[in-house]
């Protein structure tokens, strides 16, 4: 049996997208003939909490745990939350707050916790020097995590797979941080190093692999899955035309297309009017709320903050359209949001807003789960929405999904078991 150490920021209580898909890894692993030890912080500032992951964690497991000094009392003057996510970087911020997201961006590199960096690679060259590990495993964001890994390999030249939830320097905020042209060339200097020297890297989607192979020869796609989902006995489908849309919602992926669409044919059609109602789960920004008002949509939204995951599928197998939105930024193509596969196993219908040639649609395409719709297509969107909700009116409404087997959970964890015996023989 190999032994693989993975070193992770975010681990349960956390809630929310980034904890899932190494807790998922780590809960199939010894299915694989891989014995899992888990490091992570002692003391997290999680900015979601979800308490029910918790049951995914697999019996004995070996959890390792040191505590993290984080500036986070210094962003709490953003003007958002101190726990709140990096997507929600305030885009009006005062002349003080201006000066601390300059701070943040030029001497917090690559993120805030990068003061876990120096204790965690003292602390884990001890444990490997007591306890045989054949490999280790870091997940970014945040990206720091990837630092004490290449310490551990340029200090004990252990095996080390790095694996990018997200990309780095091509992450949608990245662009909006006030960064220096010294800030930015560390950034990309860093990555480059963490590419070059991985025994392997892991990402979610093609596009990434495509940017990161001129840096590393074995680059391997693993995308997110879904798990064992629980599907509700005799699920009654919400009664009027619902339009879910579960996770964040910033600033890059307000669709303002998809409010005016909606403001239109509400004026148009009376009887659409009375039956429409979208449902947002999740952080929405400020500016969302604003056009949804603006766009006089209030009556036929209900925002919904955050509900645990139980709750979140019992909302997907109930509405009659999914809704996926893409931030529209420049690496828009690359991006594959994670509840597209917990979307697949709900099976309902999916209107995606995003890239028609990007790996998102891609995924929908080949699954047959729906439709994707370009950022600037309005009259596309309009008659998507239109065929949709008379589909629903005649009580058809169904969708004839295929090949969503090879993303649960169980199935990309043995890719990954089969990547560990490989650069471990």
């Amino acid at each position: 049996m190999k032994k693989a150490l993975i070193i992770t920021y975010y681990w349960p209580p956390a809630g929310g997208s980034g904890v899932q898909r190494w807790l998922k890894f780590v809960k199939y692993f010894r299915d694989f003939g891989i014995e899992p030890v888990v490091y992570t912080v002692e003391n997290p500032n999680y900015p979601i909490v979800d308490e029910s992951l918790s049951k995914d964690i697999p019996e004995g497991l070996e959890i390792l745990k040191q505590p993290i000094w984080e500036p986070n009392n210094l962003f709490a003057f953003f003007g958002k939350k101190k726990t709140e996510s990096a997507g929600f970087l305030n885009p009006n911020p005062t002349l003080f707050g201006k000066i601390l997201q300059y701070i943040r961006a030029n001497f917090f590199i690559p993120d805030a916790r990068k003061f876990w960096v120096k204790p965690s690679t003292s602390y884990l060259k001890k444990y490997l020097k007591t306890n045989k590990i054949d490999v280790v495993i870091t997940t970014g964001p945040p990206h720091s995590v990837h630092l004490i890994g290449l310490n551990l390999k340029k200090e004990l030249n252990i095996k080390w797979i790095a694996d990018f939830r997200d990309p780095w320097t091509e992450i949608d905020y990245f662009q909006q941080l006030p960064l220096t042209k010294k800030a930015i060339e560390k950034h990309h200097s860093l990555e480059k190093e963490v590419l070059k020297n991985a025994d392997a890297v892991l990402v979610v989607g093609i596009t990434m692999q495509e940017n990161f192979s001129p840096y590393n020869s074995n680059v391997i796609t693993v995308t997110n899955g879904f798990d064992e989902v629980l599907t509700l006995e005799n699920v009654e489908l919400d009664s009027k035309f619902t339009v879910t849309h579960i996770g964040l919602m910033n600033a890059d992926r307000n669709p303002k297309m998809l409010w005016e669409v909606l403001s239109e044919i509400i004026a148009e059609n009376k009887e659409f009017a009375a039956d429409f109602e979208l449902k947002l789960i999740g952080k929405a920004d400020a500016s969302v709320i604003a056009d949804i008002s603006t766009f006089r949509l209030s009556n036929n939204v209900q925002v919904i903050d955050y509900v645990t995951h139980d709750k979140v599928v019992e909302f997907q197998q109930k509405s009659q359209v999914l809704l996926l939105i893409v931030n529209n930024v420049p690496s828009a193509k690359g991006i594959i949001t994670g509840k597209i596969f917990e979307y697949l196993m709900a099976k309902r219908p999916i209107l995606a807003i995003a890239p028609i040639d990007g790996d998102l649609a891609e995924i929908i395409t080949e699954t047959n789960s729906g439709l994707v719709v370009d950022f600037e297509d309005k009259n596309t969107l309009k008659m998507a929405i239109l065929d949709l909700y008379a589909t629903f009116k005649q009580g058809r409404l169904t969708v004839e999904s295929k090949n969503i087997a090879q993303f649960h959970r169980k199935e990309l964890t043995k890719k990954v078991s089969e990547l560990i015996y490989k650069i471990t023989e």
